[in-house]
Parts: C-alpha cells; sequence; structure tokens
C-alpha cells in the first residue's frame, strides 16, 4: 500500500501523476498550469525544468504532502545517459556516484520536505512500457516503446507476462524513428518537436513517391530492431519556411515518411509477434500518437488486439514511473479506464468565478437540450466539463463542438483556432452507433486510430473527412461520458445525424484550456457562440443566440 508521484521533467511535456495503492488519483501536464505548450521552449532546451504546479496539485489532490510520499519516480536514469557517453569504467563509477548522491535533492526544490532516499529514477523507455502493460486492460501482452529519444536508445520491444516485463530488443541512438520524423517535420517548416501530427496531417495529400528510395536507408533489421542513417531530406523536397506555402514536393515527402514509418513498425510488430506469441500488443512512446499508423497495425498487423496509453508521449512517462515503483512496492495496478484525470471545478465553484469575473451567465434546466440547439443551428460550442484529459486528445472535457454537416465547419474551426487550413477536425460519435458510420478500429474512445468514413456517410457530414476519406473518430459510451451521450442524442434528434465536430478547446499555439479562468479568456478572443462550463452557458451575444436558434 504505497503513495508514489511519478514526474516526467526532462524532453519535454514535464508532467506529474499520482497512484494511490494501485490506483490512478491524477495526472496532468506542466503546460495546463503554466500555459506554455508543451510545459517548456524547446530552445533552449531546459532539460531538468520540472513541473512544479502539476506535482503540487497532484499531491493536494491525494490528500498528502512531499514528506509522506513513499516514493518519487522519475522518468529517466542518469548513469544509463552516462553510460550512453562511453565514459571510461572510473569515470562512470565516479560520475554516478555524483548522481546517486546529488540529482534526487533537486526534486526537493518542488517538494520541500521530501526525503531524498525516496528518489527512484526509472529508465525512460522502462517508464514508457510501463505505462502501457501496466494500466492496459490486459493481463498478458507484447509490448512496443517507440519514440525519439531515451537516455541512450529510441525503443524498447519487450512481453508483459506473470506480472513481470521481459525486455526483447532494443535500438541505440542515433538510429531513432521519432528522432527521424522531427528532422523531416522541421525540414517542411514546423516545429520540430511535437509537431509530427502536422506531418501526418499532410501526408494524405501526396504520394509516398520516395518510398523506395527512402527503404535504402530506413529498414528494419533481424533481431527486432531498425536503422534510420543519415538523409538529405532537401533531396526529397526544397526545405520549407514556416510562413510558406506548401506545395506537391512537400506532401509527397510527408507521404513518403508516413509510409516507411508505418512499415517499420509493422516489421517489428511482426517480429514481436513472432517471439513471444501475444495476440495483444500495448503501445507507448510519442510515435503511438501516430494514429494513421497504428490503423495500419490494427489492418495489417498479426495481432488481434492493440491498446494504447493515452498519453503515450513524454508526460505519459511520469504516470509510467509511477506505476512501475508502486507495482516493484507489491501494489497491483489497477488499469485505466478513463483519460479524465486532471482538473475539475464544482458547479458552484464555476458560478463563483464567473460572479467574481462579471460574467453574465444562465443555469438551463436541461443543458444537453440546449447545446443541441445550438449546434443544429450551426453555432459553435465550447466545453468545460469533469476533469480535463490526461494526453494530447480533446475528449470531451476541454472541446470545440460543432456541425458535422456543414463542410464550411472545417475552415471555420480552423479559422478560430488559428491553424492551417489542411488539418481535420475529429468526429465524436456513440459507441453503438460507430460501425453504422466508420469502418476500422472500435471501440475508440482516445481518439488513437482512424477510421474510414462509409461512402453513403461522407456526403453528410462532410467537416469531419479528410481528403483520404478518413476520420479520427472518438467513440462515447453514456456510462463513460453521460453529458457528450445526451447531446449527441439530442443533436440526432433534430438533424438525423449521431455525430458531431470534436476538436481541442485552445486557439493556435497555446494549451488546451483547463481551468474557467482560461476557458473565459479563449471565449473573449474566439468567434464562438457558446461557453458551457460545468452546468453553466454564457451566450456571446443574447440578441444573437436568440436569433441563431430560433
Amino acid at each position: 500500500m504505497a503513495v508514489v508521484l511519478g514526474v516526467n521533467g526532462v524532453f519535454h511535456d514535464p508532467a506529474a501523476a499520482i497512484v494511490v495503492d494501485g490506483r490512478t488519483v491524477a495526472a496532468s501536464e506542466e503546460e495546463r498550469f503554466s500555459r506554455r505548450k508543451h510545459g517548456k521552449d524547446p530552445v533552449p532546451f531546459s532539460t531538468w525544468e520540472l513541473p512544479a504546479a502539476a506535482a503540487q496539485w497532484c499531491l493536494e489532490s491525494a490528500g498528502v504532502a512531499p514528506a509522506e510520499l513513499d516514493a518519487v519516480a522519475y522518468s529517466y536514469e542518469p548513469g544509463l545517459a552516462l553510460q550512453a557517453a562511453d565514459p571510461t569504467a572510473s569515470e562512470w563509477e565516479a560520475l554516478r556516484t555524483l548522481f546517486v548522491q546529488r540529482a534526487p535533492r533537486f526534486l526537493q526544490t518542488i517538494l520541500p520536505g521530501l526525503d531524498p532516499d525516496r528518489v527512484r529514477f526509472v529508465p525512460h523507455h522502462v517508464a514508457h512500457a510501463a505505462s502501457a502493460y501496466l494500466l492496459s486492460p490486459f493481463p498478458t501482452s507484447a509490448v512496443m516503446v517507440l519514440d525519439g529519444r531515451g537516455e541512450g536508445g529510441s525503443s524498447l520491444l519487450g512481453v508483459f507476462r506473470h506480472g513481470a516485463f521481459e525486455e526483447l530488443a532494443a535500438v541505440a541512438l542515433p538510429d531513432s524513428m521519432g528522432l527521424l520524423y522531427e528532422e523531416a517535420t522541421e525540414h517542411l517548416g514546423f516545429r520540430r518537436s511535437s509537431d509530427e501530427y502536422k506531418v501526418m496531417a499532410l501526408a494524405a495529400y501526396g504520394r509516398p513517391r520516395h518510398l523506395e528510395k527512402l527503404r535504402e536507408t530506413v529498414r528494419v533489421v533481424p533481431g527486432g530492431r531498425f536503422v534510420t542513417g543519415s538523409i538529405d531530406w532537401s533531396s526529397f523536397a526544397p526545405r520549407r519556411a514556416a510562413t510558406d506555402d506548401w506545395d506537391e514536393r512537400h506532401a509527397d515527402l510527408a507521404a513518403s515518411l508516413q509510409r516507411v514509418l508505418e512499415e517499420v513498425q509493422l516489421g517489428l510488430a511482426r517480429w514481436l509477434h513472432a517471439v513471444t506469441g501475444e495476440q495483444r500488443l500495448v503501445m507507448a512512446g510519442g510515435v503511438a500518437l501516430n494514429c494513421v499508423a497504428n490503423t495500419r497495425l490494427w489492418a495489417d498487423g498479426p495481432f488481434d488486439d492493440i491498446w494504447i496509453q493515452p498519453a503515450a508521449g513524454d508526460a505519459g512517462t511520469a504516470l509510467g514511473a509511477a506505476c512501475f515503483v508502486a507495482n516493484d512496492l507489491s501494489d497491483d495496478i489497477e488499469p485505466m479506464t478513463t483519460a479524465a484525470l486532471g482538473r475539475s471545478w464544482s458547479d458552484d465553484e464555476v458560478a463563483a468565478e464567473l460572479r467574481r469575473a462579471g460574467v453574465v451567465f444562465e443555469t438551463p434546466e436541461n443543458l444537453p437540450e440546449t447545446i443541441a440547439d445550438v449546434l443544429a443551428a450551426d453555432g459553435i460550442v465550447a466545453l468545460v466539463e469533469g476533469r480535463s484529459e490526461w494526453g494530447p486528445r480533446a475528449l470531451g472535457q476541454r472541446s470545440l463542438l460543432a456541425n458535422p454537416t456543414r463542410a464550411a465547419n472545417l475552415e471555420r474551426l480552423n479559422d478560430v483556432k488559428g491553424r492551417e487550413q489542411f488539418r481535420p477536425v475529429a468526429p465524436m460519435v456513440l459507441a453503438d452507433r460507430a460501425g453504422e458510420i466508420f469502418t476500422g478500429p472500435m471501440p475508440s474512445p482516445y481518439m488513437l486510430f482512424t477510421h474510414q468514413v462509409r461512402p453513403e456517410w461522407q456526403d453528410r457530414i462532410p467537416a469531419v473527412v479528410h481528403v483520404d476519406g478518413s476520420a479520427r473518430a472518438q467513440s462515447v459510451e453514456p456510462g463513460d461520458a453521460p453529458l457528450m451521450a445526451s447531446i449527441l442524442t439530442a443533436f440526432e434528434r433534430r438533424t438525423g445525424v449521431p455525430v458531431l465536430v470534436n476538436t481541442s478547446l485552445n486557439t493556435g499555439g497555446r494549451p488546451m484550456v483547463d481551468s474557467p479562468r482560461d476557458a473565459l479568456e479563449c471565449f473573449g478572443s474566439s468567434p464562438i457562440d457558446l461557453m458551457v462550463i460545468g452546468g453553466h452557458v454564457i451566450w456571446k451575444s443574447a440578441a444573437g443566440a436568440a436569433a441563431r436558434v430560433a
């Protein structure tokens, strides 16, 4: 029976999570508090910047002080990083001793009263893996971790059986599928780290005509490994500045890169399946956020079931490290059943905040019907409901909702959010209706796969259909999200369509909103018709709202 705080502060997406007696009590990224996208600035890269606010909130959620923690699990092992630098044996031992003596103390800067002897360093990829195999619904599974980098590697393949994880293969730097994708992302004019999803979206506009040339350098090799080599991206397409328009050369590079990533992931999965004989695969690491590759693996790979931890990127290592240490302390880890693990405010707390802000608000008797009226009349609704999401996907807790039957709503929402017009928005659908409209892996509660929109529905929900006929759908179970299920049902009664547009509630370059104050700031600066916070609603304009709904 242990209380373990997990912390990620290395690379990007600093985050904290707390596990009590094997149950995940709270988890959140630092960006939700600091309002800096991905929690820290990419240049200069502040490697050891700690998630102070997220950690403090986690402690408050569990009702414990730093001195009461049984352990703090940090998702990075300095000794492995030193080892990867290849020092002499005596140098390594001296540096390792220095880190063991001093490194735990830096956590005391955000956790005053912490006993530094209770700090446990968990290797980066081990934390990624644990976030998947310990939190999945499967008692046994094959495990795949692919990302940019850890202490000295970029992948980890293994198997989880009989309560223990066995490592089977790993790839050392500089070979890295994540870093390869990052390099191309930067070449294509996007932010190098954390804009990879834009390249995935752009790929749908291109042809993979450079695939054969990329295969010469990027390929799977025996033993569950791969090589990436060095690539001159300018030989495929000219370098694009962030302010320049993209053309078919950039789209073709994106399509070729995306295809080779899928092939490598698929090759590793086939090796892993052959070695383990497992029928279930769990995944984590930043590459596991590539929902197009995940769907290719689901369709063409050897596994019957795939489960992906929703905060699969570096933020998720905070929770993975906490679970790893809690499990090591003999706690049974409860499987993850929801990504709603962040902050929340009661209706009374929201009302008090709105009064302090001098905002006029209403509390409708039937909130789902009010929301559905606005959406059916083609209004845009911002929804802040319950605990915020853990991970990068808006899942109905901090979402912008719109009518999918109007094709123009894609451009309209991208304008609201200040982002590129080639990027799609996602559909949200009742779980029991999903099969009528989409093909692909269902259920999909965390929006980590893509789906093809059935031909008869493509003209009915054009706002959520990507250029290749796909959509990254989220399935909604009424028992898990009763308000959202009621909104979808009410919207279908008005339109005959059980689908809504769902995209994250934020504007360009900003994290998703978290608090009521964040929501009000976003509402005040964006053309949103209705803001819903808890059980309360705020109209952009009373006259405009009346005219729109009438």
